[in-house]
């Protein structure tokens, strides 16, 4: 056998991992069972292997890669409890939606207006501006001061380019 390893592992084994796309590990295997076999079947003795051990080598590929292809991948146990935490549930939007309004009843109204008039009703700050009597410009305000001030009562942190500014609705 050590002679047979000798003679035979490095070129087999340069074969194989070329048919593996460089996977080390797969490789070893196949080499080991193919000489294995070898060793276990064949005349060591009087002919030439090497054919035989690459034709035995391929074979093995084949036959893995026709496996994996048809079970189904198989997964780690705890992944239904990692999908079951990371997925957001009704009780989640619950939550989210009850502290979301009562941060949005903290606003003053004309930030809760505009803020109404953008987002929800889905129009531009021109439009609201034309819609509530005031500039485009004011609407942009009041729009970043009420999302500044939605963040802060829901706790989400501010953004890189975010400045902190205490909301109307904080001072005492």
């Amino acid at each position: 056998m050590r002679t047979l390893y000798e003679d035979q592992a490095g070129p087999l084994y340069a074969y194989v991992i070329r048919l593996l796309g460089g996977d080390r590990h797969r490789a070893e295997d196949v080499v080991q069972e193919t000489l294995l076999r070898c060793w276990r079947t064949q005349d060591l003795h009087g002919q030439a292997l090497r054919p035989w051990l690459f034709r035995v080598a391929r074979n093995l590929v084949v036959d893995e890669y026709r496996m994996r292809m048809t079970r189904p991948q198989e997964v780690n146990g705890n992944a239904w409890l990692e999908d079951l935490l990371t997925k957001p549930d009704d009780v989640d939007w619950l939550l989210t939606s009850m502290i979301l309004k009562e941060a949005f009843q903290q606003l003053s109204p004309k930030h809760r207006e505009a803020l109404y008039e953008t987002y929800y009703s889905g129009r531009s700050m021109r439009e609201t501006g034309q819609l509530l009597g005031i500039p485009p410009g004011t609407v942009k305000s009041r729009v970043h001061h009420a999302m500044r001030a939605l963040r802060m009562a829901m706790g989400v942190p501010e953004g890189p380019g975010d400045k902190a500014v205490e909301p109307e609705w904080c001072a005492a």
